[in-house]
């Protein structure tokens, strides 16, 4: 089987178990809930609780165990997404292919639907897998998300990507920014699955250091495909981050540069997968497809 075909097979569980865990479109909040589905079912490459079951697999974890973990992920990344394209943020219309949360409902709604993800995100991860067995595993896996998606992670690196528009760049802040904006969760991700599967602390912080150049080489391919694909390929506005003065890779350093970055952090990635992990030729063809999308 293809990596195609692997990663459509994920995605699918993925899909299904989200559709599993979101609320149905019923009651007095049903146009919150129609929001949230409208942003979670709208697409999207799932990389996130992909690299889990991946990690949890080449461990020998069960997926059953990992699954609804995994798609708490894909729930943070999403409401991420949605505030991401608030007027007060990058002020964007579009999001894969379609009108962002907040053309579609409001921006009211928009903000509401995704600390509903959010919160449903934690609840989640706090109660799955089910069994007092897993309950060391579960407060761990609450503990390491939230690094990963909070002001040590995910928002910090945002809010400075922010803060560094328009203003001169250099190669270690840009660093800093990409590695807390999207390393962080993609960390997470990959130490989710591990902790799942039983690792030890040794492994679980080899995934994490895979996880984290994964997401460094995957934040610089976007910023080139922000420049050179075109809105369709794209499902989002293209050259957003050239016009908004956005400090990129292929900004600082030109795209062949920036291009020849990631490919060294997604080699990276791989070596830091540990010999413990008896399955690993999704993880290396992870590693490759984040750096070589739109090639």
């Amino acid at each position: 089987m293809g990596l195609e075909d692997r990663l459509a097979t994920r995605r699918a569980e993925v899909e299904r178990t989200l559709d599993l865990l979101l609320p149905a479109v019923a009651g007095p909040a049903a146009r919150l809930h129609e929001a949230m589905r409208y942003a979670v079912f709208g697409g999207g490459k799932r990389l996130r609780p992909i690299l889990a079951l991946a990690v949890a697999e080449s461990l020998g974890g069960r997926l059953e165990d990992v699954l609804a973990p995994a798609a708490a992920l894909e729930l943070i990344h999403t409401y991420s997404l949605v505030h991401d394209d608030l007027p007060a943020m990058d002020d964007d219309d579009l999001r894969r292919g379609r009108p962002t949360v907040h053309k579609a409902f409001g921006e009211a709604e928009a903000i509401l639907a995704g600390d509903a993800l959010l919160t449903l995100a934690f609840e989640i991860l706090a109660t799955r897998p089910e069994g007092d067995d897993a309950a060391a595993r579960r407060a761990d896996a609450v503990a390491l998300v939230a690094r990963g998606a909070g002001a040590a992670g995910m928002v910090g690196g945002q809010l400075s990507d922010l803060d560094a528009e328009r203003k001169p760049a250099e190669l270690s802040g840009l660093e800093w920014i990409h590695a807390h904006k999207t390393g962080a969760l993609l960390a997470a991700s990959a130490e989710l699955g591990a902790l799942h599967a039983g690792a030890s602390p040794e492994v679980r912080r080899a995934f994490a250091r895979f996880g984290r150049a994964l997401g460094l080489a995957f934040q610089i391919a976007d910023d080139i495909l922000d420049r050179t694909a075109s809105a369709a390929a794209l499902g989002k506005t293209p050259g957003k981050d050239e016009r908004a003065g956005k400090a990129t890779y292929p900004a600082l350093l030109g795209v062949d540069r920036a291009r020849a970055e990631a490919d060294r952090l997604a080699a990276q990635a791989r070596a830091e997968i540990p010999e413990v992990a008896r399955h690993r030729a999704l993880l290396d063809d992870l590693a490759r497809y984040a750096v070589e999308r739109g090639r």
